[in-house]
């Protein structure tokens, strides 16, 4: 008897061991508490660990997309969130990873555009974008995103920054409240939509959102190429009665080319089949369907391309 109970006690070792060698641990590069990515992150984490695919999987807060490609990179975190142009210089090895050198990264999945908006109220009487020429314009704050591809925007046009508007380099929060109080004339702002600023105006005051010209459109994304063509639908924000052709940069999943077929297989899978559940945490969460996910603008990991082509969709590229 002695001898089976030792058998059997073996035994359970034996197979507790199996099971937690079978397990993939997965780290999540998200970003900072108040951001999309940060509660995006944490949600993804317990789906992947809930899955029944063999996944621990936690979330990391961290600085978002250029931490999170030199960290997947690097392999000390398997999937990281990051905007397209940050994944586009990493992949390239240019702009802010020249020092790095081309970067080991991967498309996971598309997750979600985030639009550029260009806002300003009827109190200002701007109805194009011609119409700011010498107005007060808030280009984003100095070094962030929303400057970068404010800066694209107006290159793309032709026109100075210095010269061609009155620059204001303003943060978003300090933008929405030059708009409210009427300190500025206009504001370039990124986020996805609805984004929570454009919101905070229309509270006080009727906003007007700006479509960017067709041909301005057309020179940003053959100049940059992981720019892309956008469309705020219309009804996104108050009293927005028509749709607003813009540009925006996009927010993908990453990851490296170590990581296992099946593995990035079945988190692609489960990030598609649960979008319904990631909704509650992120309205972005729609945007989780095979043909958006799909679009890319580096190459996607075997076992990503490999789920989205079973779902009919075309990888890009």
């Amino acid at each position: 008897m002695k001898m089976r109970a030792m058998l059997g006690i073996l035994l359970i070792f034996a197979v507790c061991g199996t099971a937690s060698a079978a397990q993939t641990f997965v780290t999540i590069g998200s970003g900072g508490v108040g951001g999309t990515y940060y509660p995006l992150g944490g949600v993804m984490a317990e789906l992947l660990s809930n899955g029944g695919v063999g996944i621990r999987a936690n979330s990391r807060s961290t600085s978002a997309s250029r931490e999170n490609c030199r960290l997947v990179a690097s392999d000390q975190a398997q999937i990281g969130m990051t905007m397209g142009s940050t994944l586009w210089q990493a992949y390239n090895g240019t702009d802010a990873f020249a020092e790095d050198g081309k970067l080991d990264v991967l498309t996971l999945m598309n997750m979600y555009p985030a639009p550029q908006h260009l806002v300003t109220t009827t109190k200002t009487g701007i109805k194009s974008f011609e119409d700011i020429r010498g107005k007060k314009v808030s280009v984003g704050a100095p070094g962030g995103g929303d400057q970068v591809l404010t800066n694209m925007i107006l290159a793309a046009a032709g026109w100075n920054p210095e010269k061609d508007i009155q620059r204001q380099q303003l943060t978003q929060p300090e933008a929405v409240t030059a708009l409210k109080d009427g300190n500025i004339d206009a504001a370039f702002f990124n986020f996805a939509v609805p984004g929570a600023a454009v919101m905070e105006i229309a509270a006080v005051r009727d906003v007007v959102l700006i479509s960017l010209p067709d041909d301005v459109i057309v020179k940003v994304c053959q100049d940059n190429p992981f720019m892309m063509a956008s469309t705020i639908p219309a009804g996104t924000y108050a009293k927005q009665d028509a749709d607003v052709k813009t540009i925006a940069d996009g927010n993908f999943l990453v990851v490296n080319s170590k990581m296992e077929e099946q593995v990035a297989y079945d988190c692609v899978r489960i990030f598609i089949e649960k979008r319904e559940e990631i909704m509650k945490t992120t309205p972005q969460a729609a945007n989780f369907i095979p043909d958006k996910a799909a679009l890319g603008i580096v190459p996607f990991h075997p076992g990503a391309a490999k789920y989205l082509k079973e779902q009919g969709a075309e990888v890009k590229p």
